[in-house]
């Protein structure tokens, strides 16, 4: 991911064996500018996205990938980027109901990763969730059926080759009541990138700090290799700076 600017802190930490990378942050310090970076990066050279979004309209994507030089309008177009809205979600669907929905967006997903891989397009496929906090709360706190979609989303990364982005917001789990799907996400993930504010208080030219954990790393089992990377970030309108603390002039 260098880029974006930072040096290649990001590209080194992330690798390239990370199927399921899993995105944190909190009030103070929001991560969605992580999703947009991995979302750029997902559509170049010749892949493709589906994008469900529950935190913002496409307008809003299409706005801020466009001052990052990628147009998600000629994407979306050619269908390298598949859109779900799903700020109404599931549709007012009760009890049972909800399940039905989830059942009918994965095959919705399953379409859309087939008809990405027709002509040119044989790029890997990238899966993102903008916010796994508001399909829990669209669920009406049915965690079990949260999980089970998952689940079901991880299985793409074996069946259809696929990789996966999901963005959560970990201070709303700040008690032990329904932690699962925090805990969860923690558990299959190969790749967290958790975005905090500062420990040393607000900086107008530092916008908060980013740790990276590798854990395709730990997998390798490289004793020497680095696993955990802690740097500062600076989101900016047309991207992100990323470096070491004490390190900018």
């Amino acid at each position: 991911m260098e880029e974006y600017g930072g040096g290649d802190f990001l590209s080194e930490a992330m690798g390239s064996g990370a199927r399921v990378v899993v995105v944190e942050d909190r009030v103070e310090a929001p991560g969605a500018f992580a999703l947009h970076l991995l979302l750029k990066r997902a559509l170049a050279g010749g892949g493709a996205a589906a994008l469900l979004a529950l935190a913002q309209p496409f307008s809003h994507y299409d706005r801020v990938l466009r001052k990052m030089g990628c147009n998600l309008s000629l994407h979306r177009k050619s269908e390298r980027l598949h859109f779900f809205d799903l700020q109404a979600f599931p549709g007012g669907a009760k009890g049972g109901a909800i399940s039905d929905s989830f059942v009918r967006l994965y095959g919705d997903i399953q379409r859309a990763i087939d008809a990405s891989r027709t002509g040119d397009n044989t790029g890997r496929f990238t899966l993102m969730i903008d916010d796994v906090s508001l399909l829990e709360v669209a669920a009406g706190g049915s965690v079990d059926d949260v999980l089970d979609f998952l689940h079901y989303c991880v299985t793409l990364t074996s069946e259809m080759n696929c990789s996966l982005v999901f963005l959560i917001h970990e201070d709303i789990y700040s008690s032990e009541e329904g932690v699962g799907v925090l805990l969860h996400l923690r558990y299959i993930a190969d790749l967290v990138i958790r975005a905090a504010p500062l420990s040393t208080g607000l900086a107008a030219d530092v916008h908060g700090q980013l740790s990276v954990v590798n854990k395709c790393t730990f997998r390798e089992q490289r004793l020497k290799a680095q696993r955990i990377w802690n740097f500062h970030f600076r989101v900016k309108e047309n991207g992100a700076d990323f470096f070491y603390p004490g390190s900018r002039h």
